[in-house]
């Protein structure tokens, strides 16, 4: 059950978008260094994202993710300790926003940049995303 999962979520994403929800297609991804996570552990976060933003991203084409770094990740242990999680990680992302304003929560016609994804797991499973926003 768990491959069959996973194989339709690779589908999800590479056809980059989705009708519920937003666009990744052509997505910018860089390469951070890190001591804390590995880029297999860093890319499972990314793509956590990029199936969140899929599903929930109405109106919305994320343009950039990537890992904010260790010293910003440590200063977000708390949100590990509030979900009953041991790791936290902690991604940065720039998206735009159509005429539609998304959900009606977001600007139309522009582009956030710098917005922060807060995702946590336990004993090295999967990432789950907790929060967003500046």
């Amino acid at each position: 059950m768990k491959k069959c999962l996973g194989v339709l979520l690779c589908v999800v994403l590479m056809l980059g978008i989705c009708a519920c929800g937003g666009k990744v297609s052509d997505v910018i991804t860089k390469n951070v260094e890190s001591d804390k996570y590995s880029q297999k552990e860093i890319n499972e976060a990314i793509d956590a994202i990029k199936a969140e933003f899929l599903l929930n991203w109405k109106g919305c084409t994320l343009k950039a993710i990537y890992y904010a770094g260790d010293e910003l990740t440590e200063e977000h242990q708390d949100w590990a300790d509030r979900h009953d999680a041991d790791e936290v990680i902690v991604l940065v992302s720039s998206f735009d926003v159509d005429s539609s304003g998304g959900d009606g929560s977001l600007d139309p016609n522009t582009n956030y940049a710098n917005w922060k994804w807060i995702l946590v797991r336990t004993n090295g499973g999967t990432w789950k995303h907790v929060d967003h926003g500046y």
